[in-house]
C-alpha cells in the first residue's frame, strides 16, 4: 500500500538534502574517530550525546516561542497577530506529518542531528566500549544492556 506520509524515523533525513545528510554522516564518523583514536573517556561524549537537541526538539521549541509571543500580542496589540500562530501551528502539523517545515533546511546546514542519527553514535561508541560483547538470553538483561 502506497502511503503519502515518510516513515516517522526517516522523513526529516528524507526532506533533507544529500549533501547536508552526507555532511552530518562525516562528521559523526569523525566524532567516533576522534573518541576511538584519542583514548578520550567514551562516557564523557556519551554524556554529551544524551544532552545533544535534536531537530525535533529545536522545532518544538521555536514553535513554542513563536506561537506564544504572536498569541500574546494577538490579545494585546493587534488581532493580526494571530495569524502567526496558525501559519506556524500549520508549519509545525506539516512537520510532524512530513517531516519538513521552513525552519528544518537552516537547522540541518547548521549540523543538528535527528534522534536516530544521535543515537546511531551512541550505538557505534558503546558497540567500541564493548558494551554489546556479553550474551544475554532473558529480555529484562537485553533492555538493561541497550540503555546502557
Amino acid at each position: 500500500m502506497f502511503s503519502i506520509l515518510p516513515p516517522t524515523a526517516k522523513r526529516v533525513e528524507y526532506n533533507t538534502s544529500d549533501c547536508d545528510n552526507e555532511k552530518i554522516r562525516r562528521e559523526t564518523i569523525e566524532n567516533i574517530s576522534d573518541y576511538i583514536e584519542s583514548g578520550k573517556v567514551i562516557q564523557n561524549r556519551l554524556n554529551q550525546l544524551d544532552r545533544e537537541w535534536d531537530v525535533e526538539r529545536f522545532i518544538e521549541t521555536n514553535a513554542a516561542i513563536i506561537i506564544f509571543i504572536s498569541t500574546l500580542f494577538g490579545a494585546k496589540r493587534s488581532k493580526y497577530w494571530l495569524i502567526v500562530s496558525i501559519f506556524v501551528s500549520v508549519f509545525l502539523l506539516q512537520h510532524a506529518l512530513q517531516g519538513w517545515c521552513p525552519l528544518l533546511p537552516l537547522l540541518r546546514k547548521m549540523g543538528v542531528r535527528t534522534e536516530n542519527e544521535i543515537f546511531n553514535e551512541k550505538t557505534a561508541l558503546k558497540i567500541h566500549r564493548g558494551d554489546f560483547s556479553l550474551a544475554f538470553a532473558d529480555p529484562e538483561s537485553l533492555l538493561s544492556v541497550s540503555e546502557r
